[in-house]
């Protein structure tokens, strides 16, 4: 349970960083695991001469890939310096992609505690990953901004119930410790620079000279199970059980088992990228998630993904395109944007 004090401590912990303890090597078949994950079955994530042929050096891997590695460094985030919550539910996210990230590349993930702020009563935490390659650019930054529960907002048993269900390896309790012995780092020297390749390169993206303000991406429909969520969790290492088991979901407040944030956001980023033709080619994806996607025991749940070219700009031949996806008729982000370049 959270308390005051420890809700008051948390804004002062605003700029704890650290390195993850270890690289992630980005391997061909996690890419693959991960594309089949998020039912993204563009070339570039599956075959390497259509790869190369986007001028990758090995598959690309998707865009919320970088949510893998996120999801381990931020563990001790979570369990030592962000405590008290239950469990945390994704209102926000956002993804700069400086270059895309291929296969073979060396990871440094970093982590830093970048913005507590109070909406409404509720405490709105953003974590900021930053991805550095072996060449000491940074390839992609990723913004998360959760909303921590408590047992005490929503019903007593969750903390007991939570417990019970997480995987063996995952203490629920480790973050309900105190502020005894916290100690707080903070970044030395400036971040590593931006890879400029996300700028730079070649796209094989839509011909901007075709496209117009107002067009129209194709709908389309995806289907979700139980079993795609249980996938998902495994591939990305996200135990939350709010996205497997029904009775947690319910003692969090939640109407049923709901679909991961990151899901619904990799699948819509796959839309899109089938549309332009060029995973690499979105240098900014922004998600503000507005309602839960529902996944019923007994059937798939629907979403329908949208969108429409909301901007254009002839000087760097790139747009913003409006992304729309709902489940059940209900919008599921209340706002999402990409920034692509075109050829």
């Amino acid at each position: 349970m959270t308390t005051a004090s420890e809700v008051s401590v948390l804004g002062e912990r605003v700029g704890h960083y650290y390195e993850a303890d270890h690289t992630y090597q980005v391997g061909r078949e996690k890419v693959r695991e991960y594309a089949r994950a998020v039912q993204d079955y563009g070339p570039a994530h599956w075959d390497a001469e259509a790869a190369a042929a986007l001028g990758g050096t090995g598959l690309f891997a998707p865009l919320t890939f970088t949510s893998i590695p996120a999801m381990a460094a931020n563990r001790k985030l979570l369990e030592e310096v962000v405590v008290g919550y239950d469990t945390y539910v994704q209102t926000e996210q956002v993804f700069e992609q400086h270059r895309p990230i291929v296969v073979g590349d060396e990871l440094q993930t970093d982590v830093e505690l970048s913005s507590v702020r109070t909406v409404a009563g509720r405490e709105m935490i953003t974590i900021t990953n930053t991805f550095v390659d072996t060449s000491g650019e940074t390839v992609h930054t990723m913004h998360t901004t959760v909303v921590g529960v408590t047992a005490d907002e929503v019903d007593p048993e969750l903390t007991g119930a939570v417990s019970k269900v997480m995987m063996h390896d995952v203490d629920i309790m480790a973050n309900q410790a105190s502020t005894i012995d916290y100690v707080k780092t903070e970044r030395v020297g400036d971040p590593a620079p931006r890879s400029e390749l996300g700028r730079t390169r070649t796209v094989g993206s839509l011909n901007f000279d075709d496209l117009s303000v107002g067009d129209q991406l194709p709908v389309h429909h995806t289907g979700l199970t139980r079993g795609d969520l249980v996938n998902y969790a495994g591939v990305a290492g996200d135990a939350n059980p709010i996205h497997w088991d029904e009775k947690i979901a319910n003692l969090a407040g939640l109407p049923d088992v709901i679909a991961h944030g990151m899901l619904t956001m990799g699948i819509g980023a796959g839309f899109v990228s089938a549309w332009s033709g060029d995973p690499g080619a979105v240098t900014r994806y922004a998600v503000r998630l507005s309602a839960p996607a529902i996944v019923p025991a007994n059937g798939r749940g629907d979403i329908e993904y949208s969108g429409r070219i909301k901007s254009l700009d002839p000087e760097t031949r790139s747009g913003v395109v409006i992304l729309v996806a709902k489940c059940a008729g209900k919008k599921i982000f209340g706002m999402a944007t990409l920034d692509v370049r075109f050829a």
